[in-house]
């Protein structure tokens, strides 16, 4: 399949990791229509292409996104009074869709396991799109802040939701009423992050666990696994898991890559699952309610 090109992003294909980096380094990454637009894009192309198996988001230069570009002046985030063509199409009766948000849900329907490399500098909605993302390890460069209040805004994309999953309710509330930017320890030690590695050692990192999952596991498993994981989190009762566990294992449990992981494991060779995620996905997949904006 051929790799698509952005204006706002690299995109780069090998050895079945995706490797997606924001390409604004003159203004530290920083997120406008056009790349919230284009990280939507390059996910699809991601779920659309059998070859690529996870992904990985990085920042090129020294920053990974210093949040949302300002370069409008005061009015940026007061979308009625801009009118712009961009914010009309997002429009749902009298409110505008929050485009952070939207990049965030883009993230969350992923197919494919999403790493995030954070290089450096991570602000606004630099850091809350890193919520929905899978495994996030960061570089000793890498400062991050929920810096709404300073400006006058609330936490957006998604991340009211997100946070206090990933850090819980006390750490959440402390780092958005303060607003303040903490290091990448800081963000170690709340879990907002795996790991963190000197700046060279960063992409080698992220790239190992891509390969693990490359290498060892079924693509159409790892799909299930993600969304089965990720939208039980928000799910009022375990008998709501065990109904989707219980579907699954039965539609997996007769697939080609069920046989193929038994007799690799038993053979003590490496497995090559036949299934793929763009047309194996078991028939009650998607098994959610999709819900219309309101």
């Amino acid at each position: 399949m051929a790799q698509p090109t952005f204006e706002t992003l690299l995109y780069d294909v090998q050895d079945g990791v995706a490797t997606i980096t924001l390409n604004r380094p003159d203004k530290l990454n920083a997120f406008n229509t056009k790349m919230r637009d284009e990280i939507i894009a390059a996910l699809d192309a991601t779920d659309a292409d059998d070859a690529v198996r996870a992904v990985i988001f990085t920042g090129a230069g020294r920053g990974y996104c210093a949040g949302a570009d300002l370069s409008s002046g005061s009015n940026t985030f007061d979308y009625a009074d801009r009118k712009d063509a961009s914010r009309e199409e997002l429009k749902v009766g009298d409110v505008y869709r929050d485009g952070g948000g939207l990049v965030s849900l883009r993230i969350f329907r992923s197919l494919k396991p999403v790493i995030g490399a954070i290089n450096g500098p991570a602000v606004g909605v630099g850091v809350t799109m890193q919520l929905p993302m899978d495994i996030r390890i960061a570089s000793t460069q890498a400062r991050f802040g929920f810096v709404f209040a300073r400006r006058g805004i609330v936490p957006e994309a998604a991340s009211t939701w997100f946070l206090s999953r990933v850090v819980g309710i006390q750490t959440a509330l402390e780092w958005c009423f303060t607003g303040r930017v903490f290091d990448a320890q800081e963000a170690h030690r709340e879990r907002l992050v795996r790991s963190v590695h000197e700046p060279a050692d960063l992409l080698p990192a992220a790239r190992a666990i891509a390969r693990e999952i490359v290498q060892h596991t079924a693509p159409v498993s790892v799909a299930m696994t993600r969304q089965m994981i990720w939208r039980m989190a928000g799910a009022d009762d375990p008998m709501r898991a065990h109904r989707v566990d219980s579907r699954a294992i039965q539609a997996r449990g007769k697939s080609a890559d069920v046989r193929e992981g038994v007799s690799s494991f038993l053979e003590k060779r490496a497995p090559a699952f036949p299934d793929r995620v763009t047309q194996d996905m078991p028939d009650f997949y998607p098994w959610w309610d999709e819900l219309p904006f309101e």
